[in-house]
């Protein structure tokens, strides 16, 4: 095909320039020799791209369907569009109008993200109107970017194809995607910066507002970025949070308020307001002084609850630091429709806590983590172990201490047949270093056998962990979820009542002294997923509970107004209740808006269920922003003015809100994504070698992510001012 069509033009070529032939039949002769030549050049191009879609390493990626569609491996997905709108589905990047996918690698983004770049900059640099060759001198000594020919008289291609113009050589687009990619490398390492930023999406979005602006660009100074930009982006933050305030008429708000201690000794509280749109970051606020001072924090409290509205806040949630009595006290003696709630989440961990001290799940623990440290502690191990499970990682880290121990008992269960085919593989038995194998304790099935039993019992606990630690209105499911998990207990141990009690007083106890509140009760009761739910046993318990809500919520008689038809309106699924509709809509609708959609028969009843069943109940989920909040307070470069500081904290934390909000990710919420190197699943008790902390690394050190408090508090010591820190 391609010979023909370069006959066709030598043809013409010659035909121009020796032969003298009749102007008319030769424009004739031109035009049908260019009309044959485009579809041949239509049908070239059709095969080159049907060839080069198909060999696209992306496809590994998707399953090919019917049509131009295609079918996402990671969250099953179908797209139309083919393979393109797959990489985009894939990169995760805000373009093309396609729905991020969910689920995702981080790496697989990164490779497609990559992919992506390099053809857009092979596509600019094509489309150029002008491009620099570099001139390269030839064996002859004859410049390689001269011409060989004068420029004004045109060659016999160009007689034919006038407007053609020839497509420039070279590979600067290559070298160019190189050099940016090695500029932003420097400058994460020069910085220290976490490799996990490169995620973000805004990170990208940075990058692709820089191509922009082509070549010059000069970034913000310091200053700039200190002054003008700091303002203008809290200016825009606040008219957010703004948008928000508009629906706590109806939904009513949460605080949250939880300490945070730094390295300083510092006693901080962060002020988070929730609803059911978004949760916003408020303030932080530096309460060292006055931490024991209950006057001085409940003052404190008085200033953000007026500042937010008493109308608007329907509950206060705290955690166990606080000097919780008084406090909760003088709310709840100043404010008679605001609730004092304990966080759900840090219970359960206690509880969790409390199974790990129980003297059989302790020892099943303590012999679990010493293999997982015989590994992490030994780089060839280490390497070894990763060969045999695939690349993951034995342990995982949750956001609390028992939390972790349960999830990397569970992993090292799962891993259970992978770690047998390592002890007894030639490589490990033919190394003579690892000496105090723990290889008993491996082969001991007393020791799985109560892993498994520990997995067991956690596992109901960790399911309620997720539910109320997901920062979704959570406060309607926590009865019905600690119910079910006891039950759990009462079934798995059936045949061993000693065992049952043992753990079932554990839960009753923490219920009782500090899970149990009056709103849960309440919630429950209005929840319609357990109110029509006949297995359901406890709602009689509930009600008193429900009762003494109402009388807070509805302080007058005439608030209180044929409250008491409109809840046997409910209790008996009557009116709008009992609709189709509303009964679909019991167990897939939130309770919340299942009563703003179908609770107009008790409007009275139905304003205070949609107040109560909107809340969370739980601060965990915003505890993994933590770190990065020390980073921000401890390092060096922050050591700035308190308003400046406490601007670029408001910033940063309502950004990371905002974008998980909107990825809506399906990530674990009790799980963080990497391993905490420091803890007792990897930290070694006796002295470090001189080269432990490098061991502790093993593959990391090859290209994994590894967090930069991780990496600190490995390698430098307290004392150690290398870094300024």
């Amino acid at each position: 095909m391609i010979c023909r069509i370069f006959s066709l033009m030598m043809i013409m070529c010659l035909v121009t320039e020796k032969m003298e032939v009749n102007a008319r039949k030769f424009e004739s002769l031109r035009m049908q020799t260019v009309q044959v030549i485009i579809r041949y050049c239509r049908a070239l191009s059709i095969l080159s791209f049907i060839m080069v879609r198909e060999k696209d390493v992306c496809w590994e990626y998707a399953e090919k369907l019917d049509g131009n569609k295609v079918r996402c491996k990671f969250c099953l997905r179908v797209l139309n569009g083919g393979i393109s709108r797959l990489k985009h589905h894939l990169s995760r990047l805000p373009s093309k109008g396609v729905n991020p996918c969910s689920k995702v690698r981080d790496d697989v983004t990164d490779r497609v993200r990559s992919i992506i770049a390099s053809k857009e900059d092979v596509k600019e640099t094509l489309t150029a109107k002008k491009q620099r060759i570099p001139e390269v001198k030839s064996p002859g000594g004859i410049s390689a970017t001269k011409p060989l020919m004068p420029l004004d008289v045109p060659s016999p291609i160009s007689k034919v194809f006038p407007t053609m113009t020839p497509i420039p050589m070279g590979h600067a687009s290559l070298n160019n995607q190189e050099n940016a990619e090695r500029s932003i490398a420097l400058f994460f390492f020069e910085n220290k910066l976490d490799f996990s930023v490169a995620r973000s999406s805004s990170y990208q979005l940075m990058i692709d507002a820089i191509g922009k602006c082509g070549p010059g660009f000069i970034g913000p100074s310091a200053d700039t970025l200190k002054t003008m930009w700091l303002d203008r982006i809290k200016s825009e933050v606040s008219l957010q949070s703004k948008d928000i305030e508009k629906e706590w008429g109806t939904t009513g708000c949460t605080i949250i308020a939880d300490t945070w201690t730094d390295n300083k000794s510092r006693a901080l509280i962060n002020f988070l307001v929730s609803s059911p749109s978004r949760t916003f970051f408020l303030k932080s606020v530096d309460a060292s002084s006055n931490f024991k001072n209950s006057k001085c924090l409940a003052d404190l409290f008085d200033s953000v609850i007026q500042e937010l509205g008493p109308e608007n806040v329907v509950q206060i949630i705290m955690d166990n630091s606080f000097n919780y009595t008084g406090v909760a006290n003088h709310i709840l003696q100043n404010y008679g429709t605001i609730f004092v709630s304990p966080c759900a989440s840090q219970c359960l961990d206690i509880i969790l806590e409390e199974f790990s001290k129980v003297d059989w799940v302790n020892s099943c623990i303590v012999q679990a983590q010493t293999i997982s440290k015989f590994i992490y502690n030994n780089a060839s191990m280490l390497d070894l172990m990763k060969k045999h499970t695939g690349g993951h990682e034995l342990i995982r880290t949750g956001i609390a201490k028992s939390v972790s121990n349960f999830l990397s008992l569970k992993s090292m269960l799962k891993q259970r047949s992978r770690l047998k085919h390592l002890f007894n593989s030639h490589e490990y038995s033919m190394n003579a270093s690892y000496a105090n194998k723990p290889q008993a304790i491996f082969e001991n099935n007393d020791f799985w056998r109560a892993a498994e039993e520990s997995v067991a019992i956690s596992e109901p606990f960790l399911k309620v962990l997720r539910e109320v630690s997901g920062g979704k209105p959570a406060v309607g499911s926590i009865y019905d979820l600690m119910t079910r998990a006891k039950e759990s207990i009462r079934t798995y141990y059936i045949m061993d009542e000693n065992k049952c009690k043992t753990f079932l007083d554990i839960v009753d106890r923490k219920w009782r002294d500090q899970l149990h509140s009056p709103l849960h009760a309440a919630a429950a009761y209005l929840n319609p997923g357990i109110q029509y739910n006949t297995e359901v046993k406890f709602l009689g318990s509930i009600k008193e509970d429900f009762y003494k809500v109402l009388e807070k919520l509805l302080p007058t008689p005439d608030t209180r107004r044929d409250i008491t038809n409109q809840i046997l309106t409910f209790s008996r699924a009557s009116g709008m209740f009992g609709c189709k509709l509303a009964m679909e809509a019991r167990d897939t609708v939130s309770p919340g808006l299942w009563w703003e959609q179908y609770g107009d028969s008790a409007p009275v009843l139905q304003r205070v269920a949609i107040r109560i069943l909107s809340q969370v109940c739980s601060t965990f989920t915003f505890e993994r922003h933590w770190s990065t909040f020390q980073q921000i307070h401890s390092e060096k470069r922050n050591k700035i003015d308190k308003e400046t500081l406490n601007d670029l904290i408001y910033i940063n934390y309502n950004l990371k809100l905002a974008r998980r909000m909107e990825s809506k990710s399906e990530t674990d919420p009790i799980q963080f994504d990497d391993i905490d190197m420091t803890s007792e699943w990897v930290e070694e008790t006796e002295s470090p070698s001189p080269t432990q902390w490098l061991d502790r690394f093993g593959s990391a050190l090859d290209g994994s992510d590894l967090n930069t408090r991780q990496f600190n508090a490995a390698i430098f010591g307290a004392n150690d001012h290398i870094f300024g820190l």
